[in-house]
């Protein structure tokens, strides 16, 4: 068998459907359809419950996604205060701690762009 998780359910997967599709009362290995299908059915379990703490991680991180968005604002809001704040300012520690750059640390943007070479 493979040694890959996803190929070993499809694999298991597929024998159990083959198995009771087209020979449901037969015995293989000693072993009814029934009996190779509990002997299995821990892999079947591990399988349904990553499928259901998947779906979990899928939820929770959906749940994050909605929540950041007030959160967000609510970030913006008390930045913008420090800024306007007499006290604390662009250019003071407080804003410098919450992750923004001062405004004195600030690059001023202008560039003095050389002019191209006229082409002859």
């Amino acid at each position: 068998m493979p040694n890959n998780p996803k190929q070993n359910g499809e694999k298991i997967a597929d024998v159990l459907k083959a198995w009771k599709d087209l020979r449901p009362a037969k015995s293989f290995a000693n072993m009814t359809l029934d009996e190779f299908t509990a002997k299995v059915q821990p892999s079947l379990d591990a399988r349904g419950a990553l499928d259901t703490l998947n779906n979990q991680v899928i939820a929770v991180a959906d749940q994050r996604d909605t929540a950041d968005v007030e959160s967000n604002k609510q970030v913006l809001l008390v930045v913008n205060a420090v800024k306007g704040d007499p006290a604390e300012g662009e250019d003071g520690e407080l804003y410098e701690a919450m992750g923004y750059v001062r405004k004195s640390e600030r690059s001023t943007g202008k560039t003095n762009k050389k002019k191209p070479a006229p082409t002859k």
